[in-house]
């Protein structure tokens, strides 16, 4: 009988640490997934007018600032550009679309459109000439049949109204719908142009750092290089970061750490009680052993180490399983995505994983220091035995 319930104590323990692993990689996962969606548009910290709006239509600011390029030598600084924003329509024969065109310049990163490219080429922003080319996303060309090579007209809405027609010159999906269907992506200097911008004024500028999962930090160091400027006009400049300008998204994804606490609790607390339950079977099944060894001179605490060994050995043991069986699961989800998602409901086309092994070394200590320290009241019932009680003479 013992036999049994230990294995199934085991397989309890396993199939617990497994599962606190997978959870606990896919939640991450999917966090940090988000979260390098939204920086990939956007970076990590933003620096603008402090008049701005809540719109796109930007007040400019000068690019010659004491803190540009030069910022990036600050420890955890990695890169910093410049950009410029201007809402538009885009209009065809049958349709008409609200579209946000984002200039950028020959420092910008095109790190993650590069891995979101499907179709055609990045602009060429490098060039002596302003470049006409356009980048734009999957859902818009879905939207308005458009493809690469195309020409797009875009209709900007100011006084006098003005109008410009790009080339697209590639398409990009990233899953993030309602930004693929407003962002487009040109040179900065069409931007420059139709606001009658001098090429010194831009809408902002971009930092990239080093931990992007904590950003107030760094944010409140770029805060100290630009809180003292002050432009000719008056204006000031403003700093934000991601997590600022996404709270609304920023809060769903906090409501996924609730779930993984309530979940790791709960797997604690199953693999917990089953090791219990086998304890007290080895310590009843036992009961006469226990009784020889007091008789032969064995105290309470020796006679309670032997089962607290035996207790850590099987929950050793379904640790190692429950490992092997969670990280095996998460590395064929990783490279086979073999569970799809929606990316207009979950941003993410499949179910992300993180494989992170100090994460997994951290949830295997835990575990294993609250289940040997629960089951010292178990074999404390050690104590309660009594050898003339429990040895049969015959």
């Amino acid at each position: 009988m013992s036999a049994s319930v230990l294995n199934i104590a085991v397989s309890v323990v396993a199939v617990g640490i497994a599962v606190m692993i997978i959870t606990v990689s896919t939640v991450t996962g999917f966090k940090h997934g988000v979260y390098k969606k939204i920086i990939g548009f956007q970076a990590h910290i933003s620096i603008k007018n402090r008049d701005i709006n809540e719109t796109y239509e930007t007040l400019p600011i000068s690019k010659k600032q004491p803190f540009y390029p030069g910022i990036t030598k600050i420890k955890g600084i990695n890169h910093i550009q410049i950009y410029a924003t201007k809402p538009g329509i885009i209009k065809t024969k049958t349709e008409v679309q609200g579209i946000v065109l984002k200039g950028v310049g020959k420092d910008y990163n095109w790190n993650f459109l590069k891995e979101n490219l499907v179709k055609g080429t990045l602009p060429d922003v490098s060039s002596e000439k302003k470049s006409k080319e356009i980048l734009i996303s999957q859902k818009t060309a879905d939207l308005l049949n458009y493809n690469v090579g195309d020409k797009m007209d875009i209709y900007f809405i100011q006084n006098p109204p003005k109008a410009r027609r790009f080339k697209i010159c590639g398409i990009y999906k990233t899953g993030m719908t309602e930004l693929d269907k407003m962002i487009a992506v040109c040179d900065i200097r069409q931007i420059q142009k139709i606001n009658n911008w001098t090429p010194d004024q831009i809408s902002g500028f971009e930092v990239f750092i080093d931990d992007y999962v904590n950003p107030e930090k760094m944010t409140e160091k770029v805060q100290d290089e630009v809180a003292s400027i002050i432009s000719k006009d008056g204006s000031m400049l403003q700093v934000s970061n991601y997590m600022r300008d996404n709270t609304f998204i920023v809060q769903w994804l906090k409501l996924s750490d609730t779930n993984v606490a309530v979940i790791l609790t709960l797997m604690i607390i199953v693999s917990v009680l089953s090791m219990i339950a086998a304890i007290l079977t080895i310590i009843l099944e036992r009961t006469t052993m226990i009784g020889i060894l007091k008789a032969l001179g064995a105290n309470n605490s020796k006679i309670i180490s032997i089962f607290l060994y035996n207790g850590a050995f099987l929950i050793l043991k379904g640790l190692v399983i429950g490992n092997i069986l969670g990280i095996s699961l998460l590395a064929v989800q990783k490279y086979f995505k073999l569970i799809p998602l929606n990316p207009d409901l979950y941003y993410v086309d499949s179910v992300p994983v993180d494989i992170n092994l100090f994460n997994f070394l951290l949830l295997d200590i835990g575990t294993l220091l609250i289940s040997v320290f629960v089951l010292i009241i178990p074999a404390f019932l050690v104590a309660k035995i009594h050898p003339a009680k429990t040895i049969n003479f015959k």
